[in-house]
Parts: C-alpha cells; structure tokens; sequence
C-alpha cells in the first residue's frame, strides 16, 4: 500500500510540475509574438513615413528642379565621382563647376512667398474678339528686399507673363496687362503665379495665389427692329381669336348657359328677348416669345456657323428685353452617352435684364451629345403655355422639313419663325404655310431681313 501510494504521490507531483512548465513556456511565447508584433507595426508605420517623405522630397523635387538642373546634378555627380575614383582633373573640374552652379542658383528660390498680388480687370465683359485689360498690383510684404521675379497670369488655356522688378520692403509695382482678343465663351483668368528661378533656369519655385477672375466674351449683336416679323409691342395685351366668359375686350353677347357667372348677364338685352343673355370676350393676352437655338454639332456646318446663330439668338433675344416682353430662351441641354435616348433635357437662360441674357449666351457651346432639334423645339413648347410667337435658330445642316417638324409642336395660333444660318447661302426669305424660314449667311443679314417682313 504504501509503495503504491508513493507511486500515486508522484504522479501527480509530476503532473503538476508539468501544468507548472506549461504555463511559464505559453507566458514566454506570448511575450515573443507582442515583441515581433510591436517590431512588424513600428517597422510598417517608419515604412509608411519614409515613403511619404520619399513622395514628397520626389514632388519637390520635380517641382523645383528643372531640365537644366537634372543635367546639372547629373554632371557634378559623375564629374565629380570620375575626378575622385580615376584621378581625373577634368571630370572634376566639371563636377565643382556644376556643384556651384546649383549652391548659386539656391538663393534665388527665396522669398517666393514674400509677394501680394492683386489682380483685377478694368472690364468683366467685353463683346467677341475684343481685347482686354487687366492690373497687376504687386507688393513685398516682407522688410528684407525681394530679388526680381516674374508672374504669370493664366488666360484661358494661354499664359500671360511679365518681370517684377527688385522691391525692396513694403514697395509695390503695378503693370497693366493687355490681353489679346478673345473668343465668345467664359475666359477665367487668373490666379496669379510667382516664379522666383535663377537666371540659367536650373531651379524654380512657384506660389499660386487665390484670386481669380471670369471675364464673360459676350456674343456680337445687332439691332433688331421690336415690330419686325408679328413682333408686336404690347402694354396691355393683344385680343386672341379665343372666346372667354371674363376679359377686356368684348366680343359677343349669347344666351346663358349653366355654369356662367351672374356678373356677366346683360340686361338689357335680356329685357328685349325675355332670355337671359350673358357677355361674350375674346382672350387678351400678353405675347410671350420663345427664343430656341441648337445646340446639335452635327446641324452646323462651321464654328462660325454656329456663331452666327448664337450672335442672331442674341440679338432677338436682347430687343425682347428691352421691350419687355415675356420671354424664354431655351438651348440645348447635355445628355451623358449612356442615357441617350432615354432622357430628354433643355436648359433655360436667365432672362432678367440684357446682360443677363449675354451672359448665359457666353457660356454656350456645341454639343456632341444632345437632343435633335425638334425635340428640344418640343420640349420648348410644353414648357410654356400660350405661345405666341416662336423663333428657331438653327445650322444649315437641318432640313426645311425638319423645320416643318419642329413648327408642329407650337401653337396653331402662334407665329412661327425659322432663321438658318447657313454661310454658303444667300439671304432670302421663304413663307411656308405657317412657317417663315429666313436664311441668314453673316449677322448682318438678320437686320435686313427683319426689316422687310415687317414692311410686308
């Protein structure tokens, strides 16, 4: 028994010196995986900086240096390892004169932000192929004199740049900016970049600022008679062949009906026929005028074509404005490939006063992707009510029967009037049934054109 127990006794001595072992081999294993765990994040995170700071030394780097620099670099690192390595006095003749080269041209990078530039333009609107004039103000902010330098002075997709001459502190240089004629569009200008180089050009730093400006390039007008082609100038409205129970002008007196007003009843003749006879009135109503012009590249011909008709929307759509008529100008809107076909969209111009109205005809443009033109003359008609008068700019791509197409979807009552701008043609102008097509082939055809329907 007792031999037997001694031997029970040990085993489980020796089981629990095992547990006992286990235990402090499982703690230092522990301890080593936390200590290539800490290791493998402290290595990726120092990985994580360095390739920052290797991305950002690199764009530095590719900012600043220029051709001339790399080559410089390049020449005073093998000039410079030749002369050491073989002894060779030319090679390192040419890497200390590249080196100095480069420690010379350091200073001249600074103090690139030691300048406020103040941009402005003597006129934000100026009329297609007009020259511009803008002011560059430029001052030392700092005390210590600033180097000469050079601005540049973005202008659409060209550059305009001139020199500033050495400042010394608080001093300030103002220089007048010509800016060559523009297209019609919408030209940003600006901001403003320092340039502080060295005069072989080997280094460069620039320091962009905030200000910039949009000059609008207005379309070229002409002036369009108000009474021209049906344009009739109205304060209180013109009568319409539309009969209605209440409204200004009288038309006709006829028996009552269910449903009429009492107010309408006229009673004397009611007391002559023994009937009751109510008021009959022809609808008045102010002429509302649609401006709609093509967008389409593919209905014109040119880019001068196109201007032609923006220049003739422009203009029918200024006299309208100045005779405060109710108007809306209707173009084309972008329809993004994949939908094509499945969305239909116009876009309005603003029509608060004339330079609203030029406004919104610089920033148009020929699109590749838009609705055709009779769909946007259709949208344009169920967008407003009571049309009476509808003026459809267009290329000389689209058809008289396309026109016709086009003319449907208006009003019966409505005037309807088609100008194609088609270069290659001569002016003249075309009555068909209810549609009146007039062929412009310069701007200055419209004018002309107008005048004689209106004397007709």
């Amino acid at each position: 028994m007792t031999g037997r127990g001694t031997a029970l006794g040990d085993t489980r001595l020796t089981r629990t010196l095992g547990g006992a072992l286990t235990g402090e081999r499982t703690e230092v294993t522990s301890a080593r995986s936390r200590a290539i765990v800490g290791a493998a994040i402290r290595a990726t995170r120092a990985w994580s900086l360095t390739r920052a700071g290797l991305t950002a030394a690199w764009a530095w780097s590719r900012r600043t240096v220029r051709p001339a620099g790399v080559l410089a670099l390049v020449a005073a690192t093998l000039g410079l390892a030749a002369g050491l390595m073989f002894g060779w006095v030319e090679a390192l003749v040419a890497g200390v004169a590249a080196l100095l080269l480069l420690t010379l041209s350091v200073p001249f990078l600074f103090q690139a932000r030691s300048y406020e530039v103040d941009l402005s333009l003597l006129h934000e609107r100026i009329v297609a192929g007009s020259g511009a004039r803008a002011t560059v103000t430029v001052r030392n902010t700092g005390t210590r004199i600033a180097l000469p330098g050079r601005i540049d002075v973005p202008v659409g997709a060209g550059l305009v740049e001139f020199g500033v001459p050495l400042l010394r502190g608080g001093a300030s240089s103002a220089q007048l900016l010509e800016l060559p004629p523009q297209p019609r569009g919408i030209v940003r200008i600006g901001p403003a970049t320092t340039v502080r180089s060295d005069p072989i050009g080997l280094l460069r730093r620039e320091h962009a600022f905030d200000d910039a400006h949009h000059l609008y390039v207005h379309p070229r007008t002409v002036p369009v008679p108000s009474a021209s082609a049906g344009l009739i100038r109205d304060l209180d409205g013109s009568p319409t062949t539309r009969l209605v129970d209440a409204d200004m002008s009288f038309h006709a007196i006829r028996e009552y009906a269910p449903g009429d007003s009492r107010r309408q009843v006229h009673w004397k003749s009611t007391a002559k026929t023994g009937r009751l006879m109510v008021r009959q009135y022809e609808e008045s109503r102010r002429s509302r005028m649609a401006v709609v012009l093509g967008l389409a590249a593919a209905e014109y011909g040119s880019d001068s074509e196109f201007e032609v008709a923006v220049s003739a929307a422009a203009s029918l759509a200024v006299r309208a404005v100045h005779d405060a008529r109710d108007l809306d100008i209707v173009v084309g809107a972008e329809i993004p490939r994949v939908v094509r076909g499945r969305l239909r969209a116009i876009r309005h111009i603003p029509t608060a006063s004339p330079r609203v109205v030029l406004d919104g005809f610089s920033g148009v443009d020929r699109l590749a992707n838009t609705m055709a033109f009779t769909d946007v003359c259709r949208l344009a008609s169920e967008a407003n009510e009571r049309l009476s008068i509808a003026v459809m700019i267009t290329g000389s791509h689209v058809g008289i029967a396309k026109l016709r197409q086009a003319a449907l979807a208006y009003p019966a009552d409505a005037a309807t009037i088609a100008i194609v701008c088609d270069e290659r043609a001569h002016p003249r102008t075309q009555v068909l049934g209810g549609l009146t097509v007039i062929t412009v082939g310069t701007l200055e055809d419209l004018t002309g054109l107008l005048l004689r329907g209106a004397a007709s």
